[in-house]
């Protein structure tokens, strides 16, 4: 088939590039004349394991291809994706001019039947927005569909191409058929398409990433119980994680969730609810607890210098808001940082992905380094943000002879406690007992 994908974020180009792989001819529509030009020239602007493999075999065999004409682009297509930006409002809703605005724009060209197709995470209710817009403008048939991504940032790829299952939100019966025969090669009985109609569709998306992120906030304060209590959180999450309505994934505690879609997506879904006149309590609960969990270490690492940081040298390890991604879009190491950085500390980081664009944000107010090695020299404690899999089994004795002190304080729990109380490190994680030299 041919196919547009209007928007080359990080939804467009995973989508665009998979869909090519599949033997479709796809071609990719954004505004931004210079990220085009990078994509021409076979320029992946975001890191995504095995995502730059497959976008340069496809456009090899000339089946990606990129532009900024949106007219050239749907001319031969009858199924025109939507994978652009829905950012966050200052009062928590999800900005939509960028729908709108395209909604505009198709309804000017189109000049036979297409569908479109919304890949985007939009409030319930934009379908008939889109249509709407539309439909005011032009005669031509079309179709709009709700079609919401579960892509995780570190396995977009492989979810692509191995969907757990499909949504397909359309009240047409012709749409339905089209992305049928679309998604036929990615569906089997363990990996179905479900159907329903558009606004079902688009809550669907919301209240997936919702529940993960109440899933991770309820675990989080579990662990700060455990703390209170002397309760191992670890042992906690694996005896509720073995009963198998509840499950073991997202049950790891930390110092809170970031990225993309669940700070936006739970703010999004709050506000669409009071617009609906319901008071979404646990979800504003969950907003408030994850603000402070972003934080939760920093009281440890003050208690520890007796409320005197100033001057302290912090090393870091991780800068993205999890592992095999280099995204920072609300990572918690950003409220860490912007902490220690009221108090007067220096601060030394690495992070194998997220670096370049995290000095984009700092510049020279924080040290960056060259390997997890490298920032230690002289630091008085370690502070790990992301449990990058290269953090797991480090050599703690070119640690210990490196740092000032041997202090780690850790948002991830990556290090066992025995480990750390074997190798003769200050150890204080999250949820679980603190391993003193004393």
């Amino acid at each position: 088939m041919n196919l547009t994908v209007i928007g080359t974020g990080y939804v467009g180009l995973v989508t665009g590039t998979c869909l090519a792989d599949m033997g479709n001819n796809v071609t990719c529509v954004d505004i931004n004349k210079e990220k085009i030009q990078l994509l021409k020239k076979g320029i992946v602007p975001i890191y995504e394991p095995n995502l730059e493999e497959l976008f340069h075999k496809n456009i090899q065999g000339s089946r990606l291809r990129f532009t900024t004409d949106l007219k050239k682009a749907i001319q031969d297509s009858m199924i025109i994706f939507l994978a652009l930006p829905t950012p966050q409002n200052e009062d928590g809703s999800a900005d939509l001019s960028y729908v709108k605005k395209v909604a505009h724009n198709l309804a000017d060209i189109i000049e036979d039947y297409k569908i479109i197709v919304n890949k985007s995470t939009v409030p319930i209710g934009t379908s008939d927005i889109v249509k709407e817009i539309i439909s005011s403008k032009t005669n031509i048939d079309f179709d709009v569909v709700s079609n919401p991504e579960f892509l995780r940032e570190g396995f977009a790829v492989k979810d692509f191409m191995e969907p757990q299952r499909i949504i397909i939100g359309s009240s047409s019966s012709k749409a339905r058929e089209v992305l049928t025969s679309l998604y036929k090669p990615f569906i089997d009985v363990k990996r179905p398409i479900i159907f329903m109609d558009e606004r079902s569709s688009e809550l669907t998306k919301y209240a997936s990433n919702t529940f993960l992120a109440t899933k991770i906030t309820f675990m989080n304060e579990i662990a700060n119980l455990c703390e209170t209590i002397g309760a191992d959180v670890d042992l906690v999450r694996m005896g509720m994680g073995s009963d198998n309505r509840i499950g073991n994934r997202f049950l790891y505690p930390g110092i809170g969730y970031g990225g993309s879609c669940f700070p936006k997506d739970v703010h999004a879904l709050v506000k669409s609810s009071e617009e609906s006149n319901y008071d979404f309590k646990i979800l504003k609960s969950v907003l408030e607890i994850n603000t402070k969990q972003k934080k939760s270490l920093i009281p440890k690492v003050s208690r520890y210098f007796n409320d005197a940081l100033s001057n302290k040298k912090i090393a870091i390890w991780g800068l993205a808001f999890k592992p095999n991604t280099d995204d920072i879009r609300e990572a918690p190491s950003i409220d860490v940082m912007n902490e220690l950085l009221l108090q007067n500390t220096s601060i030394s980081v690495y992070d194998p992905e997220a670096m370049p664009n995290m000095k984009r944000i700092y510049g020279d107010q924080i040290k960056f380094g060259e390997n997890a090695y490298e920032i230690l020299e002289d630091a008085d404690c370690l502070l790990i943000c992301t449990e990058w899999s290269e953090f797991i089994s480090p050599n703690f004795d070119r640690m210990k002879s490196l740092m000032k002190a041997p202090v780690i304080f850790d948002g991830r729990n990556i290090f066992g406690l025995e480990s750390m109380k074997k190798n003769r490190f200050h150890y204080e994680s999250v949820g679980r007992k603190v391993v003193s030299l004393d």
